[in-house]
């Protein structure tokens, strides 16, 4: 009875560590959503007060919200192709690696451009353009090549799997026009047994061809076995010998009598 007790606690502990853990998960993935909505509607947001300051205002206001704004849409393009295209190419680790060193940059680069929006020296930031504008087409160009390099990899290898497969296909396609097959070639069928069966020379020429008879056997030359199980064999006519002349004349001999 203790023992079936602490079973029953076990299992009941068990069963709430296993609930707490489950809502924790749960919980932590709820988070991890709704930060990246947050995340996803401040850049948002983000974007379209640097396009409407950029289009809007003139001046260096503008041309820091033009800076920031290409930065940000060249960087994010980059790491969505790079992602996108490394589960299916493992040689584009490197790439990632050498793309999250340039993201260090081009944060950085970010932060610097904000700051400066809210710097009330118009002038100073002004002299300061030249070398942004400088740092920002670095980073950008950088983030392009790798882009287009994903981009080109990926078309590369389509095209040759594709062309592949066509190869493969037509010469399926030719294999299946050999509809022939190997009965209808000359040949392949054994010739039939047209042979006539010789007549009895001794019957004479008024004497009918012997026929051999329904399931007698053969030999391989076609001329008739001897005669199947049950069968009679045929009967030879004898022939009228042609030395003994006759005529119609001549009586039939009567038989002599002893009276």
């Amino acid at each position: 009875m203790e023992a079936a007790i602490v079973i029953m606690a076990l299992l009941f502990f068990a069963f709430v560590a296993l609930g707490v853990y489950a809502t924790v998960k749960v919980a932590k993935a709820a988070k991890r959503g709704v930060d990246r909505t947050l995340s996803q509607a401040k850049r948002t947001v983000e974007d379209t007060t640097l396009r409407a300051k950029s289009y809007g205002q003139g001046g260096v206001a503008g041309e820091l919200a033009q800076l920031r704004l290409s930065l940000r849409t060249s960087m994010r393009a980059t790491q969505d192709a790079l992602q996108a295209a490394a589960p299916e190419d493992a040689s584009l680790q490197e790439s990632l690696l050498l793309f999250q060193r340039l993201s260090g940059h081009g944060r950085e680069l970010d932060e610097d451009l904000k700051r400066l929006e809210r710097e009330p020296d118009r002038a100073r930031v002004a002299g300061a353009l030249g070398e942004l504008r400088e740092r920002t087409e670095r980073i950008t160009h950088s983030a392009e090549s790798l882009r287009w390099a994903a981009r080109d990899r990926a078309r590369k290898f389509a095209e040759d799997d594709l062309s592949s497969l066509s190869a493969q296909i037509d010469v399926e396609a030719g294999a299946l026009r050999h509809w022939s097959t190997v009965d209808d070639t000359p040949g392949s069928q054994p010739a039939a047994d047209f042979s006539w069966p010789e007549a009895d020379p001794v019957a004479g020429a008024g004497h009918e061809q012997v026929w051999p008879a329904d399931g007698a056997a053969q030999d391989a030359d076609g001329t008739p076995g001897p005669p199947a199980q049950g069968q009679q064999p045929p009967q030879a006519i004898t022939a009228r010998d042609p030395r003994v002349a006759t005529f119609p004349w001549e009586k039939t001999p009567r038989p002599e009598t002893t009276n």
